[in-house]
């Protein structure tokens, strides 16, 4: 079971990876997801009129926010010095899609923090927005690519 699961030893017990003996790498994450509203609730926001304010704002902070504090939040994580997390938001026909880029030069991979910073990002939109709709559906979190580390660079198939 350990060779297929790096967080669980031969006793099939819950364990933090030693990654101290791994080099020292440039490691990059992205992530992306979608959060889909009715149109009175998107034109709010692109025009900045949403009742709590600067709703893009606030959650690009809390997006920078939850990347750096990923391991405080998932178990296994390893707390990371961070260089840079950027997240950017599109605007689509049904919702706001927000991506995030997560990068450092370390031992292990950014993939949780940008996961985590997306993820963020998005429940703050809904957080500063759910007076306008209630109903906004969250969904396609996802990891969109990767690069460094052992397994090189990574995308993610199109979806």
């Amino acid at each position: 079971m350990s060779k297929s699961l790096t967080h669980i030893d031969e006793d099939g017990t819950a364990r933090m990876v030693d990654v101290g003996a791994k080099p020292e790498t440039r490691r990059i994450a992205v992530a992306s997801g979608l959060i889909v509203m009715s149109p009175q609730a998107l034109a709010a926001i692109r025009v900045g009129d949403a009742p709590k304010g600067d709703v893009l704002g606030t959650a690009r902070i809390a997006g920078i926010m939850a990347a750096k504090r990923t391991s405080d939040l998932i178990p296994m994580c390893h707390p990371l010095t961070i260089d840079a997390v950027n997240i950017d938001f599109a605007f689509e026909t049904a919702g706001i899609r927000a991506i995030a880029k997560v990068s450092l030069t370390g031992k292990t991979g950014v993939e949780m923090e940008a996961i985590t910073a997306v993820s963020v990002a998005l429940l703050t939109i809904y957080d500063m927005t759910k007076a306008l709709d209630k109903a906004m559906v969250i969904e396609g979190i996802h990891l969109a690519e990767k690069i460094g580390g052992k397994s090189g660079h990574w995308q993610a198939p199109a979806r």
